[in-house]
């Protein structure tokens, strides 16, 4: 029973970390139907700057912020620059856009910083705290969970509660009707890109002590398995990122507590081939009307 408690406190912890970067995918997806695939490696390359600004003022807030200010000018830059000019070519043209940014943000990023590993301290203790004998979740897991939770709450506030945020979602859904109703259609997409960078770079900020360190390659895996979180919960719900990261979490836990580390990887897939089939939106992916 103590192990069973353990590998779940444990597929928490990790849930965490996939359901902070399952939100920026969610968050991109909302604002502009897209899959950012570059979401990992900008991540990685606004934590560069977060650490050297950590590293210069020995503060890992002041860094937090830096970071995530150079996620909102990158994620503006690449759609003003990049995805503004693939967009109508269809959807495909992003990808193909995305995936040849992920090269060059990784080439970059190798040629600057190097390929070793360099240490990123977290702001909290990582040790995990003991409860009837049983390791449970560390301070550092607990502010992962917490910040993960407060994107939440702030994302559902914008798209149902402000009037940028229902102008954003219109201008994702029905671009041209949008134009002819006055909703500045590009400005919204550049918004929606900057906000979605500046999620990621605070999850690249929370994943990268829980991992070797940073490195251009930090988020391959991931990103991965956040993007099978997001699919998961439904690609056009917050909750649903959180939920199914979590989810994702505690079956990596329990399967490789339980079965071994070589079957995690087969647990992700049948995890999101089951909830495709079921229920190909998402576990919390809104109902549709149905056109006769």
């Amino acid at each position: 029973m103590e192990r069973f408690w353990f590998l779940t406190f444990d597929g928490l912890a990790a849930g965490a970390v996939y359901a902070a970067f399952a939100l920026a995918l969610v968050l991109i997806w909302r604002a502009a139907r897209v899959v950012n695939f570059a979401q990992g490696a900008m991540a990685v390359a606004t934590a560069y700057v977060g650490y050297a600004v950590v590293s210069a003022t020995g503060s890992y807030w002041l860094g937090l912020a830096a970071a995530i200010l150079s996620g909102l000018a990158l994620g503006a830059l690449v759609e003003r620059v990049l995805m503004r000019f693939a967009g109508p070519g269809g959807p495909l043209n992003q990808v193909i856009v995305a995936l040849g940014l992920v090269l060059v943000i990784q080439a970059v990023l190798g040629m600057i910083f190097g390929n070793e590993y360099r240490p990123a301290p977290a702001p909290f203790d990582t040790d995990a705290l003991t409860i009837a004998g049983v390791a449970a979740l560390s301070p550092y897991d607990l502010w992962v969970l917490g910040a993960a939770l407060t994107v939440v709450a702030l994302l559902a506030v914008l798209f149902t509660r402000t009037p940028i945020g229902l102008r954003m979602r219109a201008a994702a859904f029905a671009p041209e009707v949008s134009r002819l109703l006055g909703v500045s259609v590009g400005r919204m997409l550049t918004l929606g890109w900057a906000l979605a960078a500046a999620v990621g770079a605070l999850a690249g900020m929370l994943v990268v002590p829980t991992g070797l360190g940073l490195h251009s390659h930090a988020m391959d895996l991931v990103f991965v398995i956040a993007f099978t979180a997001a699919v998961v919960g439904g690609l056009d719900s917050p909750v649903g990122a959180v939920v199914g990261g979590l989810l994702v979490g505690l079956i990596l836990s329990y399967v490789t507590g339980y079965l071994g580390p070589d079957t995690t990887p087969l647990a992700v897939l049948v995890l999101l081939l089951a909830v495709l089939l079921v229920r190909p939106g998402g576990l919390f992916s809104a109902a549709r009307a149905r056109h006769v």
